[in-house]
């Protein structure tokens, strides 16, 4: 699909909501993991498409698949790249490079539910993250680029969730 065609769908998506807001609200495709036995799982989406996960061999994995934590870094940086080339479309700009790389430290300590020295069990989730765009487009002065991928990230789903703490109801069926 062309720059032209992504903005165009865009604004007929826009013109639509604005005359029905509540259809803006919606349901998000469920995500479904099954466990494969040992560390590997295997993450579904209704429409067929399918990606295995594994652990590193430290951890009792094979190492021959991505592990969860990077599938989630990896889903923050192609949100954030979708949404920063939308709104390029959007502006009429023709990118020539858009790479977003989203790299972050964790403690394996708590993936494997250990506590600290003071007694409290160390947090699993990633300690930081960075998110880092490189942007390039002819004669796009390096202010708007810059602009336009702030503005990309700020309306992009998944690093929004991540900046802004979603909450995560747990619900538990035992079988």
């Amino acid at each position: 699909m062309s720059m032209q065609d992504i903005a165009a769908a865009m604004q007929r998506a826009q013109a639509a909501l604005e005359r029905r807001p509540d259809m803006g609200l919606h349901d998000d495709a469920p995500a479904t993991a099954r466990w494969q036995g040992g560390v590997r799982v295997e993450s579904s989406h209704a429409n067929g498409t399918a990606m295995l996960t594994d652990m590193p061999c430290e951890l009792g994995g094979s190492g021959d698949r991505v592990t969860p934590g990077w599938l989630f870094r990896a889903g923050i940086a192609s949100c954030a790249a979708t949404s920063i080339a939308m709104s390029a479309a959007a502006e009429g700009i023709a990118l020539g490079t858009l790479e977003v790389r989203v790299s972050s430290r964790s403690d394996t300590r708590g993936v494997i539910g250990m506590a600290g020295t003071d007694g409290q069990e160390i947090y699993a989730g990633p300690r930081d993250m960075q998110l880092q765009v490189r942007i390039a487009a002819e004669g796009v002065s390096p202010e708007r680029l810059r602009a336009l991928a702030e503005a990309g990230v700020r309306r992009s789903p998944i690093p929004s969730a991540t900046q802004n703490a979603t909450p995560l109801a747990l619900q538990v069926e035992v079988a």
